[in-house]
């Protein structure tokens, strides 16, 4: 692999038309494949009624709109699917959401989650988020997930950058996808010039003798 996508994740949401403008901006900037909006609990009515907001933004550039919210409520807001966090919430998703949305998967807290993951029928796998208490993965043994993955299994993977900084040595794993959290939502440009670096270290890595 020469080269990988960018898949956003929106901050928390709570008002829909002040968060348009950075929406706009970043996605003009990033071009990314995927954009997850991190949907904050709320009622069913609530929740529809914001992704309906944002999803046709998003939708009209081409990019699949994921949600963490409940299968029905994605199906109902427009979304073209739903990221769960634990292989255990997979089989429920999908049942809703049939083969025609995407159902990822992260909260993989070991090897063998993420197994359970791939078997139970995930389009993809996301190693690094936060975790819910807010603590993240060392970078080092990101690396070594992300890696592991990528060369073993055909599910795609997801890879978490929590900033900028991190961006380059995601890519170099051959992760399919670099996640770049809400930071890139304050800085587009910035982020994409790192998304830009990245993938020229990536290809002349390619490039290099076996």
């Amino acid at each position: 692999m020469s080269s990988f996508e960018t898949y956003l994740i929106s901050p928390p949401l709570t008002n829909a038309a002040a968060f348009r403008p950075r929406l706009l901006a970043a996605l003009a900037a990033l071009k990314p494949v995927s954009l997850l909006f991190d949907v904050p609990a709320a009622d069913d009515r609530d929740q529809i009624n914001l992704i309906k907001a944002l999803a046709p933004l998003v939708q009209e550039a081409n990019v699949a709109v994921l949600v963490n919210t409940a299968p029905h409520v994605a199906v109902r807001g427009g979304a073209d699917g739903v990221h769960v966090a634990s292989p255990l919430l997979i089989g429920p998703a999908r049942e809703v959401l049939k083969t025609e949305r995407i159902v990822g998967v992260g909260g993989l807290a070991s090897r063998h989650d993420a197994m359970d993951a791939g078997e139970n029928g995930a389009d993809y796998v996301m190693f690094g988020e936060p975790r819910a208490d807010g603590s993240l993965m060392t970078l080092s043994a990101l690396l070594d997930r992300a890696s592991w993955w990528a060369e073993v299994f055909e599910t795609p993977c997801v890879a978490y950058a929590a900033s900028a900084e991190v961006v380059e040595a995601l890519a170099l794993t051959r992760a399919e996808f670099v996640a770049l959290a809400p930071w890139c939502f304050d800085d587009p440009e910035a982020a994409a010039a790192a998304v830009a670096t990245a993938r020229e270290s990536l290809q002349a890595k390619s490039k290099q003798p076996a």
